[in-house]
């Protein structure tokens, strides 16, 4: 699995919008073949900050997402929103979720 986080420093005017903002987007990038999960976070230190966690079942399916018409729109679009440079981290061969050892449900 292909596994990205994007944090997304978004300008003050757009916070509260990003997430109608992105929605065509996430919809149609949870639409794809090989997504796994396109997950939207708002952090809770900057308001005016999300953080994106996206999965992608290999390299075929990470390339079809960047060559796919709603990707080029957002490179295209959501520069008009955003303060700064998006931040990543991408990780080619990671494993599935588990289940974190340190915290259960009691």
């Amino acid at each position: 699995m292909i596994f990205i986080v994007v944090k997304f420093p978004v300008k003050p005017e757009h916070a509260e919008n990003w997430p109608e903002i992105v929605a065509d987007y996430t919809r149609n990038t949870r639409a794809e073949d090989g997504n796994r999960f396109f997950e939207w976070s708002r952090s809770l230190e900057d308001k005016n900050t999300y953080v994106l966690v996206e999965g992608f079942e290999g390299q075929d399916a990470a390339v079809a997402h960047v060559g796919s018409d709603h990707f080029k729109w957002a490179v295209a679009n959501l520069g008009a929103y955003i303060s700064d440079n998006p931040q990543i981290i991408n990780v080619q061969d990671a494993s599935d979720w588990g289940p974190m050892a340190e915290i259960s449900p009691h």
